[in-house]
């Protein structure tokens, strides 16, 4: 493999991974502070890009279309947190996987009801169209580096939110004791619903960007949030450092590995078997660093010492 080859996928992997921080980033503030599992995280993605590619096609503003996506997804979030999740914060896991699951089937029929069964299509902006050259005569996708931009950005505004504002101190404060901050006349309930329509926003913000690489369709946040899940698990459960390093992990790890194992394994076998052997072993990677990274760290890179 050339060094610009690899350059790109490093870059491909960059993008890929800082999609998956937005998502986890949401799911993680969500679990940390409420103890919430939220299967339906990936319908809010969904949520979000089908707004950004409804809005879009309607105005030919792909801006627009953006904006949408983090209203109807803050929304989205906000109304299933007043009208479904208050009422599950006192029940077990069990209950909680049970009600968000309903959610996801929920949210995918009404998605086929209002869109249909066909994938929309959004097209790159026409102020991000086209490619950039990167110093040593590298193309790359000024797209896709806008994406690592937003990113890093979103990354930077929530430490900022977390660590020197006031609603971030009741973040925290909420995930250390929520009995204490409500004693202390924090209203809990406003404060998990900002918490969880943020979350729900950063999930419809990665599924409006990633709905100009690939199709906007039902069901294309689930697979997502299964990697989403992997991320919280390898940097540690309730932190924003650890969602991020663990998304970067998780999306070089992927892309990384796609390129490079069929490659090595070609050095000892037929091209075809080669594939097939370094296609399933990269599918499995994301899942061999976590099980890593659980044997080392097992709250994860950054989570809670026990």
């Amino acid at each position: 493999m050339s060094l610009v080859l690899l350059i790109e996928q490093v870059l491909n992997g960059l993008q890929f991974g800082l999609m998956l921080f937005l998502m986890a980033a949401g799911l993680t503030l969500v679990f940390g502070v409420m103890g919430l599992i939220n299967l339906a995280h990936g319908s809010l993605y969904m949520v979000g890009a089908f707004a950004c590619a409804a809005v879009a096609t309607a105005t030919g503003s792909f801006w627009l279309g953006l904006a949408a996506a983090l209203a109807a997804a803050a929304l989205a979030g906000a109304l299933i947190e007043i009208v479904v999740i208050r009422r599950l914060y006192a029940r077990d896991h069990l209950d909680q996987v049970l009600a968000t699951f309903a959610l996801i089937l929920m949210f995918s029929e009404g998605m086929r009801w209002l869109f249909g069964s066909f994938p929309l299509y959004l097209d790159v902006p026409p102020l991000l169209a086209g490619s950039v050259t990167l110093p040593g005569g590298i193309e790359y996708s000024l797209y896709r580096l806008a994406i690592i931009a937003a990113g890093l950005l979103v990354a930077l505004g929530l430490f900022l939110l977390v660590g020197r504002t006031r609603l971030g101190i009741r973040i925290r404060a909420g995930e250390a004791d929520r009995e204490m901050i409500a004693a202390l006349g924090v209203d809990i309930g406003k404060l998990y619903t900002v918490v969880f329509a943020l979350g729900a926003a950063l999930a419809g913000l990665a599924g409006a960007l990633v709905g100009t690489i690939q199709s906007v369709q039902v069901g294309m946040g689930e697979p997502v949030l299964i990697l989403a899940f992997v991320v919280i698990v390898i940097g540690g459960i309730g932190s924003i450092k650890g969602a991020l390093i663990g998304a970067i992990l998780v999306g070089l790890t992927d892309t990384l590995g796609r390129v490079l194992l069929p490659g090595f394994f070609g050095l000892f076998m037929g091209p075809s078997a080669a594939t097939s052997v370094g296609a399933s072993l990269a599918s499995m990677s994301i899942y061999i660093l976590m099980a890593a990274v659980l044997v080392v760290r097992p709250s994860g890179l950054f989570g809670a010492r026990a």
